[in-house]
């Protein structure tokens, strides 16, 4: 049955050999936010009472702070109940390249078929190849399954070292750290960047990290090279003029050697990267304050409105005052 309020479903869906800890963790994330409605589904260790009672999506933000991330993971909700699902979420499993049962493969194809919103963490993307549907798709995994991906499904983008990544609906994501930053990618998209913040306060996580951070960077890298504090100097500083050369003579580096380390630390050219704070720092205003596009142009460093308008449609897909029109808490004065 479907949800009885306007909350969206999310499902999780429990596969054979699953991963206690990603189920833990997409219950926990989504469970924070009253906007979801969250299940464990799937049809081994159902319990028909369970099944048969109460609303489809019943996990509270208590219950899930106590999934027991050290026992089975029994389903409340049965496969066919996934058809209500609003968002699919597929945790890791142990020993990908085995098989899965045909039902669930099934279950996941109607589900990308009636346009289903799928986030997959970690090994859970072996599921979706399997089930036939991320063909001509750009995937990510753990980087310990990358090649074995790409092997055995040669028709599939694999993507090397990033965090997440986002094909239309699917969104695949690494390990159980970047499958916190998927669901939380996931709240932003839905309720903004505040919102996936205070979420992300509350799990005690950083705020969401960009797709394209990798997920590891060179052991042999000494930790004084980081960069960190030059990235926090430029969030700092955000509305004045931050070129290359300023972060370079930041970081007491040659330009040079800065542009290597940073992209070999974020996945991304310096200023790409400026730009990216600028336009979260932007959404943060434009949901949290009434001020107008220019007064925020001016305090997140993009000069004139213009060019905010500019730069914002084109890393968020639409302009600012509809972004406002969507997540602001106010409206600008």
């Amino acid at each position: 049955m479907p949800s009885r309020d306007d909350r969206t479903v999310v499902a999780i869906l429990a596969v054979p050999r699953v991963y206690a800890l990603d189920v833990g963790i997409a219950a926990n994330v989504f469970g924070r936010h009253p906007g979801y409605r969250v299940s464990v589904y799937g049809d081994h260790g159902l319990d028909a009472a369970d099944a048969s009672s109460g609303d489809p999506s019943d996990m509270t933000p208590d219950r899930a702070r106590h999934v027991d991330v050290a026992a089975d993971i029994r389903p409340t909700r049965s496969l066919a109940d996934l058809r209500y699902a609003d968002i699919v979420v597929v945790p890791g499993y142990e020993n990908p390249h085995l098989p899965i049962p045909g039902e669930y493969l099934e279950a996941l194809r109607n589900s990308v078929g009636r346009g289903a919103r799928v986030v997959a963490i970690c090994t859970g993307v072996f599921a979706l190849a399997a089930g036939g549907v991320l063909k001509g798709k750009s995937v990510t995994t753990h980087w310990r399954h990358t090649g074995e991906l790409r092997s055995m499904y040669p028709e599939i983008d694999v993507v090397e070292n990033r965090l997440f990544v986002e094909d239309g609906a699917i969104l695949t994501s690494a390990g159980a750290g970047a499958g916190m930053d998927a669901c939380l990618h996931v709240i932003q998209s839905d309720f903004g960047t505040a919102v996936a913040d205070d979420v992300a306060k509350d799990v005690v996580y950083p705020a969401v990290r960009g797709a394209n951070e990798p997920q590891y960077t060179d052991t042999l890298t000494p930790t004084r090279a980081s960069l960190r504090a030059t990235r926090e100097w430029v969030i700092e500083n955000i509305g004045s003029s931050i070129t290359v050369q300023r972060m370079a003579d930041h970081s007491l580096l040659s330009r040079r050697t800065f542009i290597r380390r940073f992209v070999s630390e974020t996945g991304m050219p310096p200023m790409h990267w400026v730009a990216r704070q600028r336009v979260l720092g932007a959404r943060r205003l434009l949901e949290d304050s009434d001020w107008s596009v220019e007064r925020i142009a001016g305090a997140t460093g993009f000069g004139t409105a213009a060019n905010f308008r500019t730069v914002f449609r084109r890393e968020t897909g639409v302009t600012p005052s509809a972004y406002r029109k969507a997540h602001g808490a106010v409206d600008a004065a």
